[in-house]
């Protein structure tokens, strides 16, 4: 029974049944990448106030790299359940071709402040470019609605996963190896 399966070995075995039932020289679309749904164009990173860790960034410039968008703010408890993991993987895939940008969005008018931004950072250790979104351009240009909210967007600038609160962390990680590996 599949249902007990791990998230990718379920992927591994949909992908090898695709590709039996292809036949020869098709396998290439069943690719786990190719299971992956498109939700659409990413939208461009809009309003920003300030950039932490970066020069400004647009998705045009991270063309050919997967990119890994996590909404957050630093008073939210979920938020800072999640940064250990969102650090990690800015971390371990980084030099694989992953650009991990946090858009901090505010929940409360004192989140507001660049320096309270920049201290949470610090004590939360965070590393990846971050945008200062206070005025919530990026994250209307999302349409989000949810503190953490990750969205991963492929190398052709394209949404492929979006995932919104804690957990599905492992879920998270086979996705964003599956765009890596889909780049070439």
């Amino acid at each position: 029974m599949t249902s007990h399966l791990h998230f990718s070995q379920r992927r591994a075995l949909l992908a090898t049944v695709a590709a039996a039932l292809a036949g020869p020289g098709l396998a290439s679309a069943a690719s786990p990448a190719a299971a992956l749904p498109d939700l659409g164009a990413a939208p461009e990173f809009t309003g920003i106030e300030r950039w932490f860790h970066s020069e400004p960034l647009s998705l045009a410039q991270l063309r050919g790299r997967v990119v890994l968008v996590d909404f957050w703010t630093y008073a939210c408890i979920n938020c800072i359940h999640t940064l250990p993991y969102v650090n990690r993987w800015a971390e371990r895939y980084t030099p694989q071709g992953l650009t991990v940008v946090g858009v901090h969005t505010p929940e409360f008018p004192f989140e507001r402040s660049a320096s309270n931004v920049e201290a949470a950072m610090r004590r939360h250790g965070v590393k990846h470019p971050v945008a200062q979104d206070n005025r919530y351009g990026t994250w209307k240009a999302y349409g989000n609605q949810y503190w953490p909210a990750t969205y991963l967007i492929d190398a052709q600038g394209r949404i492929r996963y979006k995932h919104f609160g804690e957990g599905e962390y492992e879920r998270t990680e086979d996705v964003i190896r599956t765009l890596l590996a889909a780049r070439g």
